[in-house]
């Protein structure tokens, strides 16, 4: 498996911006890095940006605006607090304001918090970008079964301060919830490739947990 520091290296992030033609901010990468090592994540790490760098790589080229998409994901969980209600809107509005004070325009901008905002529900939106986003974060659910269980695991470690019985009842009902959709991802890239091992690790999972 790759580093995450590899994937996510200020070399990449410099990259991006320079493709986006914003003032490169090294401020402002040290901080996303900062933010993504708070003690108290461990699936909302560097480890899942990486991991959503590396599978839109693979779909780079049918995607419309991907740098937009790219930086969606390094800021999508760049506010993360296990309990508060506002971690979407938190993070869009911060890469909405930085992305004005670098120069983007507002199209730009407002097209980047909307993708960001669109993983609060991931009910899948009308635009190509914004489903290949869906799809990217929810990667994790059509992965190996041993990769599945790590996340998993590391779901409840963020909220441990939840007695096992509530957690296990609001857990069985978010995945249930996956699970009776129609289908998991949007885009037939990700549909052909992960749909059938999310739903048998949901499947597991839903009854693992009683």
């Amino acid at each position: 498996m790759s580093n995450p520091k590899d994937t996510c290296s200020f070399e990449r992030w410099t990259a991006l911006c320079d493709r986006m033609d914003l003032n490169v901010d090294g401020k402002t990468y040290n901080t996303l890095i900062r933010a993504h090592a708070e003690p108290h994540r461990f699936y909302h790490t560097l480890d899942h940006i990486a991991a959503c760098l590396r599978r839109l790589d693979s779909v780079r080229d049918i995607t419309e605006r991907p740098d937009e998409i790219e930086m969606a994901l390094w800021f999508h969980d760049a506010v993360y607090a296990p309990f508060s209600a506002t971690n979407e809107e938190d993070s869009a509005e911060w890469a909405a304001d930085w992305l004005q004070a670098c120069g983007a325009e507002k199209p730009v901008f407002s097209r980047i918090a909307d993708l960001i905002l669109a993983t609060k529900s991931h009910k899948a939106p009308e635009g190509t970008d914004g489903q290949f986003m869906l799809d990217i974060d929810l990667s994790i659910l059509g992965t190996p079964s041993d990769i599945y269980d790590e996340f998993e695991l590391n779901i409840r470690r963020e909220y441990k301060r939840v007695p096992g019985f509530i957690f296990r009842k609001k857990r069985k009902a978010i995945l249930q919830g996956f699970l009776d959709r129609d289908r998991l991802y949007n885009t037939g890239y990700f549909f052909d490739k992960l749909e059938s091992n999310a739903r048998i690790n949901l499947i597991r999972t839903i009854s693992n947990l009683g």
